[in-house]
């Protein structure tokens, strides 16, 4: 699986890494579907916030319900960023504002109001989740064709928990650990690689989406300072618009020509690749160029099952 050129296990051409029509469908219903369960927890406050409210005869008394005192800051408009930053005075004086400006207003319907203007914040938070949610649905993917690999191999793995911060023993029933998984480790040959998502590379001096290492997750700390620790680096770009799949692109190549430029100043080579789901055929022909030339070691469709357990396949037996 160490071969000269392991893109040709899964491509014969360019043409192979442009993502169709049906997989760009398919990536945006994932994304709607992410963004409905992550909206579910703030529709679920909104009803409570009603049953709460609906107990005060007019505006004015909201300020009396205790239990609903963040939420009514929530709907004047400041987000649970910018509540650090404020006094108490500022928070009562906005509650205050929200009341005056607004419920009054709305008459007998105050407690609808209300409940419009707390989801219209949290609808402003849930869309700054989303920015980056292709971007974590794509390692969900790569974590999860990753550990398929390792488990129909015969082989163990531990993984780092994001909320413990512990490596955790494989378990025998692993379904969903990708929503925690933030590190991987096994054995290949008999030797330790540990994968490591999103980690600031001191030599490169920027953080890389993949870094893939000749460690022990004990060792870590210390062989993440060592350059001639890192196999292979990657970047991985989950985002599915093909409107900005040429800016992902861009992001991606320019991280990638960092990482060899430096670890080419210290005479060191580690693998090098890509994985992205939206893939124009422009941007493919450039990518297939690279890896013709070696620039790039291999690529890969995040979209494409196949070219997927191929690149991962690649990964594992590093």
């Amino acid at each position: 699986m160490t071969a000269t050129r392991p893109y040709l296990q899964h491509l014969t051409s360019s043409e192979d890494l442009i993502t169709n029509y049906q997989a760009t469908r398919s990536g945006f219903v994932a994304l709607a579907l992410e963004k409905n369960r992550r909206a579910t927890p703030f529709i679920e406050q909104a009803r409570t916030l009603k049953l709460f409210a609906s107990q005060a005869k007019n505006p004015t008394d909201l300020i009396n319900i205790l239990d609903i005192q963040p939420a009514l800051i929530t709907a004047a408009g400041i987000s649970d960023k910018a509540i650090k930053y404020l006094e108490n005075q500022d928070k009562i004086d906005a509650i205050q504002g929200l009341i005056k400006n607004f419920l009054e207003p709305a008459g007998t319907n105050f407690v609808e109001e209300l409940v419009f203007r707390f989801l219209l914040t949290r609808g402003e938070t849930l869309g700054g989740s989303m920015r980056n949610a292709g971007g974590i649905l794509a390692q969900r993917k790569l974590i999860r064709t990753l550990i398929s690999i390792l488990r129909i191999s015969g082989k163990s793995y531990r993984w780092l928990h994001s909320v413990t911060n512990q490596w955790v023993p494989m378990l025998e029933d692993d379904s969903d650990i990708e929503l925690y998984l933030k590190g991987l480790n096994w054995l290949s040959e008999s030797e330790q690689r540990t994968l490591m998502l999103n980690r600031k590379v001191s030599v490169v001096g920027n953080n890389i989406d993949l870094c893939l290492l000749n460690c022990s997750p004990e060792e870590l700390t210390q062989k993440e300072q060592l350059p001639s620790s890192y196999i292979a680096l990657g970047e991985l770009k989950g985002g599915i618009d093909p409107a900005g799949a040429d800016e992902h692109w861009k992001t991606a190549r320019t991280a990638l020509q960092r990482i060899v430029i430096a670890f080419s100043k210290i005479e060191l080579k580690p693998h090098t690749f890509f994985i992205g789901a939206a893939i124009e055929k422009n941007m493919a022909r450039e990518i297939w160029y690279q890896l013709e030339t070696g620039v790039l070691e291999n690529a890969a469709n995040l979209t494409n099952d196949q070219q997927m357990a191929s690149i991962g396949r690649w990964i594992c037996h590093l």
